[in-house]
């Protein structure tokens, strides 16, 4: 299946979908996101671990906070219908034509506060990177338990700062963050965690010190092209899923 490129920038939006949390790295650079979704675990380590718990074969599919598309028709692949949902309208413009072809998605502009799907509409949910990280996210989890069928699941990936060489930059990156909280926020919301062990690799490191330079602030990306050699790394994430 051809795939079409994100374009190297896209304009500053004019008309966010209310609520929308601003992402530093895919809403200015979708291009170098594009190159780093390519890079992300490129041994299905995560995609292995969500069907081991809900396989979506032949059922309703929401890619929450999809951005340019770039997993719809890997879900398209199997499920029934597919949704996905971004609250930039630019980078839900490229997700529109990255699948035009696909008679079974759907990609509407939304943020996770307000899907713009009708109640008990979804099977399996997928929020990668994107909004769910813990405390304050409640008017999205809330949504889900609206939108989400009886019977199904929602996944949320985050990054596990407390493991692995990109979580000692993650804590380098983001010192705010507390994994201790974000940890007890889910297990208090009823959500099971699957730790996984996964990694980036690139093509060239080019690719990888572009990326870099996306993910982290100048005096993190510094360190990290610095210390650190070659165009691979060990990740580790959080798998957390919730049956409804």
């Amino acid at each position: 299946m051809v795939e079409e490129r994100a374009p190297a920038s896209v304009s500053q939006p004019r008309r966010l979908s209310k609520g929308a949390v601003p992402s530093p790295n895919i809403w200015h650079n979708p291009a170098t996101y594009e190159i780093e979704n390519h890079a992300v675990d490129p041994d299905g380590v995560i995609e292995t671990a969500m069907r081991s718990v809900a396989d979506w074969a032949g059922r309703d599919f929401l890619d929450l906070g999809c951005g340019t598309g770039f997993h719809l028709p890997r879900w398209a692949a199997d499920a029934a219908r597919v949704a996905g949902v971004e609250p930039h309208p630019d980078l839900a413009g490229i997700a529109k034509r990255r699948t035009r072809r696909l008679a079974n998605v759907q990609v509407l502009k939304g943020a996770a506060q307000e899907i713009p799907l009708p109640d008990s509409s979804i099977d399996v949910v997928q929020a990668r990177w994107a909004y769910f990280f813990g405390p304050g996210c409640e008017p999205g989890l809330a949504e889900l338990d609206r939108v989400v069928r009886r019977g199904g699941t929602a996944f949320v990936i985050d990054n596990d700062p407390t493991r692995s060489t990109f979580g000692a930059w993650f804590r380098r990156g983001y010192p705010t963050v507390d994994p201790v909280a974000v940890e007890r926020f889910w297990a208090q919301q009823g959500w099971h965690r699957q730790q996984l062990d996964m990694r980036w690799e690139f093509a060239t490191r080019a690719d990888f010190e572009a990326v870099v330079r996306i993910e982290f602030d100048k005096e993190t990306a510094a360190h990290v092209l610095s210390t650190h050699a070659g165009q691979q790394v060990d990740y580790a994430v959080n798998l957390w899923s919730k049956g409804f």
